[in-house]
């Protein structure tokens, strides 16, 4: 008995299967038909670049780390280039909280306070050693200083330093752009491959 080979395409899909498909699918998920209909990855990449490209931190400051967060938002390396300068005097205008500096376990509800009121989505940054894990000030016993932000508020991103010079708070703030958006920028790709070549080309000498 000879064996027909059957070339005949599948037929396409109308949208009534797949709204079918949709109500049968056994484990919950949208079925692979029905993505185009429902899909809405396009519409998110956009917002998550508009929300990366225009932060608004808080203008709030623990200690001495503030300085250097001062002279960051300054003309010298001005914060505005990357479209984070604006620092906003109410917590309910602002989604990125900054630590700069020493948190005493007196500003510990000031600062839970303040988190609660600004809006989501919203980020923490830890910039310091003492913002990160008490720095200087934590040993035994001591009764005085929240060793380490993410005892307060989930962070986002940690900045090391004593203090850290404002290159890294920018350094810091684009690694904070590059988490929300879920990929670096053209423009640091064409950084971080011009520093790698450079790094290369020393190894070799």
């Amino acid at each position: 008995m000879e064996q027909v080979n059957d070339d005949r395409k599948p037929p396409t899909p109308t949208r009534l299967t797949v709204l079918n498909a949709v109500d049968t699918a056994a484990d919950g998920r949208i079925p692979f038909e029905a993505e185009p209909f429902v899909k809405l990855a396009v519409l998110e990449d956009l917002v998550n670049v508009a929300r990366a490209n225009s932060l608004w931190p808080l203008t709030f400051g623990l200690a001495c780390c503030a300085i250097e967060m001062m002279a960051a938002g300054a003309s010298k390396y001005d914060l505005d280039r990357f479209g984070a300068g604006v620092f906003r005097p109410s917590a309910r205008q602002a989604d990125v909280m900054i630590f700069a500096g020493t948190i005493s376990r007196k500003m510990g509800p000031v600062i839970k306070q303040l988190w609660d009121q600004m809006p989501s989505p919203k980020w923490a940054i830890a910039m310091g050693g003492c913002t990160i894990d008490g720095g200087p000030f934590k040993y035994p016993n001591q009764y005085a200083i929240v060793e380490g932000a993410d005892h307060l508020v989930p962070v986002d991103i940690y900045i090391p330093g004593c203090p850290p010079r404002p290159e890294a708070l920018i350094n810091g703030i684009l690694e904070l752009q590059d988490k929300i958006t879920g990929k670096p920028s053209k423009s640091r790709k064409a950084r971080e491959a011009k520093a790698a070549s450079k790094a290369k080309k020393g190894h070799g000498t």
